[in-house]
Parts: C-alpha cells; sequence; structure tokens
C-alpha cells in the first residue's frame, strides 16, 4: 500500500558550517527519504535552519553585523553543502520565519489555556563579559557525577546523567571563557508534570523509540516527577519575543523543533498541500532522524508541544550516534574536525554516502572514520565490484545493444529479484549496513559469472557474437538490478547507470524485470578510485597562505606552456595559453549555470559587486565579483552567468564568497559568459 511518510533531520544550528559529523545524520535520513520514494511512497523530506539563540546574537556582535545577516550567509552555505551531497530535501526552511512564529504562537496560546505556563524567579547562570544569561549548552565544565571535564551544563557524554547547569563544577562561559555568575531572572516555565502520564505510556508503548532510549528515559526521567521546563530568555536575545510576555524570548529549545511544522507548512503553501494531512492525520507516518546527544528534547519536550498543541506524534524517533575519528572525537587541533566543504575539496561526496552507508546499523553505537577503512570499502565494493561489471561488458555491445531476449543466466536475476524484500526491510529498518551486504553479496555473484564467461575472450572470435551480447545482456541487467538496490545510497551512480541502458533506476519494482531489446551508449567513466594521500590530506590543517608554486604529480612530469605566440598586441599573447592538464583536472571543476537574484555594489571595494545566484531548486550562492567598473548592478538581475560552483569558500572583509563568476577580458576589460537561450540554472557545462 501506497504510504504517507513526513521525514526530517534535526535542525541544523546557523552558527557554523556543516562538517562530517552532521552528514551522519542527513545522509542516513536522506538514503531513508529516497528509499521510500523508490517503493513509490508519498513522501516529504523537510528541514530548516535553527537560527535563533544567544550563540547566534554574540557571533554577530562580534562579526559587525546583525544576526539576520548571519543566519542568512549561513543559510546559503549550509545548502550549498547539503546540495553537494545529494541531500533530496523537499523544502528547506528557517526556524526565524513567519510561518515558524505563527505555528509557536498556536502551541503558546493552547498551553496557556492549559494553565500549562508559570512565572518565577529563579538563579542563572551569566556571563559578564558578553552580558547575557547562559544557555545550558553554552556552559562547560566538570561533570557533577562522574568528574569528566569539558561537559555541557545540562548533561555529560561520558556518563549520561543530566543535571541543572548551576550544578557543573568548575564552570566557565563558551562564549567568553569567563566564569559565570548567579543571577536572579524571570523565566517562564511549562509545566510538564501533568502530562507525564501521557509522556510514560508514549515513550514505553508506542514503538516508536528504540527500546535502549525508552529504558534512558524511563530510568533518568520518568523514574520521579518531571520538572518544569524553562522556555524563556530575558532580552537581550535573538529570537522571537512572546507576545503575551513582553521583554521575554522563546528559548531556542522551544522554537527550534516547532521548525519541523514550519517548513512543513511553507512547503504546503508551495504546493497545494494540506499542513493537516501531514500533522494531523494519522494515516502520515511522521519519522524523525536526530543525534543521541538531543534525545530527550525530542522524545520529552517536543512530544509534549505536539499532543498540547493537537498534532500527531511520531510514528518513529531514529537516533544515532556520534562520528569519531580514529576512535577519538573530531578534534580541531588535531585536524579531524573536518568540514563538508573541506571534504569536497579532496574527494566525492559519493564515497562517503557509501561509507556510512555501510557502517550504519540503525542502533546507536558511535561511528568511527578511519582512513584505510574508508579508502578499501570504497575501492573494493564500488569501484571493483559494482562499476567493475558496467566497464568489463558495455563497451563490447555499445553497436549491438541488449539481446532481444533474456538469456538463461542460470538464475543469476531470478535470485537478485527475490533479495528484493530483505533488502527492503533492512533499508526500512535503517540496518543500511545490512543492506550493503546483501547487496554486495549479489556483486560478488555477477563478478563470478563475469570471471566465469570471459567476455574479453569471447570478443576474439566474431562467430561468438551472439553469444557475447548474451553474455553482456547478462551482466548489465545484473549490474542495473544493483544500480536500483543502491539507488538511496548512490544516486549519481544509479543515473549514470539509467543513462547507460536508457532505462531510469528510479523504481524498485524495476528489479523484477530484464531489460532486453535496447541500445546501450557509449560507456563514460562512472567512478574514480579513491587516492589514500587525498583521503590522508582532507585531516592535515589547512595551510595559512597557498604553496607559491605547486607539486607537479610525481605520476606525470608537467607539460610546459606553449611559447608566446608572435605579435605583441594580441589577447593571446597578453595572456599566453597555460600549461596542458588531463580530463581529470577538468573534471574536478564543476560549472555551473546561475541567474543573478540580486546585485549590488561593495562600497568599501572599487572593484567588487555583491551577487546573489541562483542555481536552482532554492540553492543559492553568495558571489564577490570583480565587475563593478564594467557592469550596473541592476542591470545583471535576472540574466544567466556562468560559475565555479565547487571552488572552496572565501572569507573576505566583506562576507563570505563562494564561489566565482567566469568572464573574459584583458587590459581591465570584462566580458560575463553567458550561455544561450534556453539553458537553466544549476545545469552543468560539459
Amino acid at each position: 500500500m501506497k504510504r504517507q511518510i513526513l521525514v526530517t533531520s534535526a535542525l541544523p544550528y546557523a552558527n557554523g558550517p556543516i562538517h562530517l559529523g552532521h552528514l551522519v545524520e542527513y545522509i542516513q535520513t536522506d538514503i531513508f527519504a529516497r528509499f521510500q520514494r523508490l517503493r513509490g511512497h508519498d513522501v516529504a523530506y523537510l528541514c530548516a535552519d535553527d537560527t535563533h539563540g544567544a550563540a547566534i546574537m554574540i557571533r554577530a556582535q562580534k562579526e559587525g553585523r546583525s544576526p539576520e545577516a548571519l543566519v542568512a550567509d549561513m543559510a546559503v552555505q549550509h545548502q550549498r553543502d547539503f546540495a553537494a551531497f545529494g541531500m533530496s530535501f523537499d523544502h528547506y526552511g528557517s526556524t526565524n520565519s513567519p510561518a515558524n512564529l505563527a505555528a509557536c504562537t498556536g502551541i503558546w496560546q493552547r498551553l496557556r489555556e492549559r494553565g500549562m505556563v508559570v512565572e518565577r524567579s529563579v538563579e542563572r547562570l551569566y556571563d559578564p563579559v558578553q552580558k547575557t544569561f547562559l544557555a545550558d549548552r553554552f556552559v562547560v565544565g566538570t561533570c557533577p557525577r562522574c568528574g569528566a571535564a569539558d561537559q555541557y551544563g545540562d548533561s555529560c557524554e561520558a556518563c549520561g546523567a543530566t543535571y541543572p547547569a548551576t550544578e557543573l563544577k568548575n564552570p566557565r562561559s563558551a562564549h567568553s571563557g569567563a566564569a559565570p555568575e548567579l543571577r536572579p531572572s524571570t523565566q517562564l516555565f511549562v509545566r510538564l508534570e501533568p502530562l507525564q502520564g501521557f509522556l510514560t505510556q508514549w515513550t514505553q508503548t508506542s514503538g516508536a523509540l528504540q527500546p535502549e532510549v525508552a529504558n534512558y528515559l524511563a530510568g533518568h526521567f520518568l523514574d520521579k516527577p518531571l520538572q518544569d521546563w524553562d522556555v524563556s530568555r530575558p532580552a537581550p536575545y535573538f529570537g522571537f519575543e512572546i507576545p503575551d510576555a513582553k521583554g521575554q524570548y522563546w528559548y531556542v529549545w522551544f522554537d527550534a523543533p516547532v521548525g519541523y511544522i514550519a517548513a512543513t507548512m511553507e512547503w504546503c503553501e508551495r504546493t497545494g498541500r494540506s499542513l493537516d494531512a501531514w500533522w494531523r492525520d494519522p494515516r502520515c507516518e511522521i519519522v524523525h532522524f536526530l543525534g543521541k546527544d538531543i534525545t530527550y528534547f525530542h522524545t520529552l519536550f517536543w512530544p509534549a508541544l505536539l499532543h498540547v498543541g493537537g498534532y500527531q506524534l511520531p510514528r518513529r524517533v531514529q537516533i544515532h550516534g556520534f562520528l569519531r575519528v580514529n576512535g577519538e572525537k573530531m578534534s580541531k587541533s588535531k585536524g579531524t574536525f573536518v568540514t563538508a566543504a573541506r571534504y569536497l575539496q579532496f574527494l566525492d561526496p559519493e564515497w562517503l554516502r557509501y561509507y556510512y552507508a555501510s557502517k550504519l546499523s540503525g542502533k546507536i553505537d558511535d561511528l568511527d572514520f578511519q582512513v584505510d577503512e574508508f579508502v578499501g570499502k570504497v575501492n573494493s565494493d564500488l569501484v571493483g565490484r559494482v562499476v567493475n561489471l558496467a566497464s568489463r561488458s558495455a563497451r563490447f555491445v555499445e553497436t549491438t545493444g541488449l539481446s532481444a531476449r533474456y538469456p538463461d543466466d542460470g538464475g543469476l536475476f531470478e535470485r537478485a529479484a527475490a533479495a528484493s524484500e530483505a533488502i527492503a526491510a533492512a533499508y526500512e529498518a535503517c540496518d543500511f549496513r545490512e543492506a550493503m551486504r546483501l547487496v554486495m553479496t549479489l556483486a560478488d555473484a555477477a563478478n563470478e559469472y563475469v570471471e566465469k564467461k570471459a567476455p574479453w575472450t569471447i570478443k576474439k572470435d566474431p562467430a561468438r557474437a551472439a553469444e557475447l551480447q548474451d553474455v553482456c545482456t547478462v551482466v548489465l541487467n545484473l549490474f542495473r538490478q544493483i544500480a536500483v538496490y543502491l539507488q538511496p545510497v548512490l544516486p549519481g551512480l544509479a543515473a549514470k547507470a539509467g543513462a547507460l541502458l536508457g532505462s531510469p533506476c528510479d523504481a524498485w519494482a524495476a528489479v523484477a524485470t530484464p531489460l532486453v531489446g535496447v541500445r546501450v551508449a557509449k560507456f563514460e567513466h562512472m567512478m574514480a578510485r579513491v587516492e589514500a594521500e587525498k583521503a590522508q590530506a582532507m585531516f592535515t590543517p589547512e595551510p595559512s597562505a597557498p604553496a607559491a608554486t605547486p607539486t607537479p604529480s610525481t605520476a606525470q612530469a608537467p607539460t610546459p606552456a606553449p611559447a608566446t605566440p608572435a605579435g605583441g598586441d594580441t589577447a593571446l599573447a597578453k595572456e599566453p595559453l597555460a600549461g596542458a592538464i588531463t580530463i581529470d583536472d577538468f573534471q574536478k571543476v564543476d560549472l555551473r549555470i546561475a541567474e543573478v537574484l540580486a546585485a549590488e555594489a561593495v562600497p568599501e571595494a572599487k572593484k567588487l559587486l555583491r551577487l546573489t545566484l541562483s542555481l536552482g531548486g532554492g540553492v543559492t550562492r553568495n558571489v564577490f565579483a570583480g565587475i563593478k567598473g564594467a557592469y550596473e548592478p541592476d542591470k545583471l538581475v535576472g540574466r544567466l552567468v556562468v560559475m565555479v560552483a565547487n571552488l572552496a569558500p572565501r572569507k573576505m572583509k566583506f562576507g563570505m564568497s563562494e564561489g566565482m563568476v567566469i568572464a573574459a577580458g584583458t587590459d581591465g576589460e570584462v566580458y560575463l559568459l553567458s550561455p544561450d537561450s534556453g539553458a537553466k540554472p544549476g545545469q552543468r557545462l560539459h
């Protein structure tokens, strides 16, 4: 039966870039959402930036700009990184939106009506340097239970204990490093004790939670009366002012999860769907993915708000562990804190999607990134066992196509089709590790067939042309089955497989029927091998300045640039041709069509215009271009340009530049490159 599934990832905080630890969650969620779409279900994958709180306010102050400008910049960066890693969001919003304010206000009114909001004065930790009260997450110190150092003010990662921030030993502000002071503050609280029975029943009997999570809640929270939840912060604070409490703002953890509903509201308004059909109809399955560090916010506070607000509760909360690198926590000082943008400088994003999938079991265990394992697994599984099937067969049938009827393969295709439900069950359980194991078992069987039949040997005998076509028909059909099974994890590879065989790998049912009598396109490179040196270099701290002279590859001597041609006044004479590069070098540059949404002069710079470029699908980039003297800003709006979309972001004093527009010219002349009519934003130049 066709299911309706609303899928969310925890909202990334707008105070920093996306890193490899974040990507554990977003890749996991995206695989689940893509799998459900592949099965033919109605899926909405929604996310947004979490934008409020003291941390955003303080960072914006330090950078001399407004919090709104800061979160707008971070939204561009986050969506750029997510797009690069293939996240298939149906909508990406922000908690600093009118929709979120409206949703928060509605829930707040219901809380007031039920008498669940109380006001009282409490002593809270105050940063005397930043002159602001501190959220628990921004107080760091020694755990009062086990003595572990560098723990948050609300819970300990070492022993799992929770406690008030005021109990933390040797506390310090995460913003300024100063010792916080206790000061009285008038706060608004939501009473949770009236919902204790409801929350106990839901957490222990609904089946929405993993057993270890249900047991954790029962043993740490629900075994005693639930404490009132502090949901307000006094000014100064960046967030929504509470409508009936002037000078008080909703604490970020009140409005952040409501962002799921707000993002759905915006998506429904854009697509003509009904919010109630997704949040109030029990036929819709709501599935949350999140990390274990925010478990109790999403399994106690959030269900309480949903229940009071009249919304349905999640059918499933899938919690995962942390990412470690070589057994240790990610560390900036050790170079193991790697951002998504840093990864993309060296490696293919689909490699990481597969590596994470091969390690995610559906449990809350931490993942460990090990370079040798990463290199070996990608090269062995994807290049050696999957892509190898196409590369060793497709070129032999480029002129003949596949056989008109499916040959006898000893039952290989039927067995692979019969594995469908076992693989689907593993995906459904988020046991992606098991799903990848089952798929690679099919790849092994297909490779055994290739080795046994040796099409490269059959090719040598023209009399065996029909046999060669049959063998390649079998191999390419087995490859297509595997590509369909891997599509949730490797959408890029699946798209290439579909282009090769002229049949999209976008429906789970495709594994049941072999392709026959179709043309086979010219085989194109599908996936490179991981170079261990590049994988290791990702964990090397970035140099403060680029090297003056690049080091040539030891595998190939550098090609000298051609001599300067005669005619000193020609463009070619003024800028001679550069040295030759390989096709692999060229393919590293991602050139995309982009539309100019906005353009404005940078007052502090003589040559720069600030451009907001759209790549389609809601993805935008902020780019500084040295074209002020050549173009009027208002005449650029709506124009299509060509940009380098995978250039590492560069922090300038005017802001972050996230790409480069392509232009020609010498001696101060500037001519922007534009595509032919009909080109669309986001299309890649080939």
